[in-house]
């Protein structure tokens, strides 16, 4: 017999016990709307209460990633991790198509920058981005000067992702990342999430929360598909 203090939780309540944790160890309600948002969600998604201090959020420019998202922007990830933890919205990822590896060996770049030319040639400027695979994509999209309407740059890595989250802040694209080498797909789906989730309901959710009081959808499924 399974002892039922160890069998799976039901994925609603463990998320809003996540949240509740959250919530009692940390005060994020002096934060701009956004801004608290990404943070809590990210918070959340990685248990690490470091980001609060390591990400970088500008409010205006997070609002702009809301309006991007909620006119309808292509949606672009540069990994199949990523893409896997994002629903609501089409996603653009080229990263396992067989001509992206024909142009990494052409080009002698790496996978992760082919998907972002093919991307960039699918969607043009005006896209969101969504990085947190590898520092070579956001490496690559800085170089082509992507023109995009928001980057979540959330790579992680010891060799060249805090640098890359560096030029990425240096570059003035509208943006979330931070400081650290820390990051990865998880936290990037966090971040990209609570934009969608404000995107799409329109402002009227508690942080961390659709409009009944749960926690977000996009979140939700993230976590269910992770464990």
């Amino acid at each position: 017999m399974t002892d039922a203090r160890w069998g799976p939780p039901d994925p609603q309540a463990a998320e809003e016990e996540s949240y509740r944790i959250v919530r009692s160890r940390i005060d994020l309600s002096r934060l701009p709307r956004f801004s608290r948002d990404v943070t809590e969600r990210v918070i959340q998604a990685s248990a690490d209460f470091d980001y609060f201090t390591d990400l970088v959020c500008d409010e205006d420019a997070l609002a702009a990633g809301v309006e991007a998202l909620a006119a309808g922007a292509p949606v672009i990830v540069d990994s199949a991790m990523v893409a896997a933890g994002i629903t609501g919205c089409p996603l653009i990822s080229k990263i396992g198509e067989p001509l992206t590896a024909r142009l990494a060996r052409t080009a002698a770049i790496s996978p992760a920058a082919a998907a972002v030319r093919l991307a960039f040639g699918e969607a043009g400027p005006g896209a969101v981005w969504v990085v947190g695979g590898t520092a070579e994509a956001l490496q690559e999209l800085l170089a082509r000067r992507v023109e995009a309407a928001f980057v979540v740059g959330l790579p992680a890595g010891f060799v060249g992702a805090a640098e890359a989250k560096d030029a990425l802040r240096a570059s003035g694209m509208r943006s979330v990342s931070n400081v650290s080498e820390k990051g990865g797909p998880a936290v990037a789906v966090a971040a990209f999430s609570a934009l969608l989730e404000a995107a799409t309901t329109g402002g009227g959710s508690k942080p961390g929360q659709d409009p009944a009081g749960r926690p977000g959808r996009a979140e939700r499924d993230w976590a269910a598909g992770s464990r």
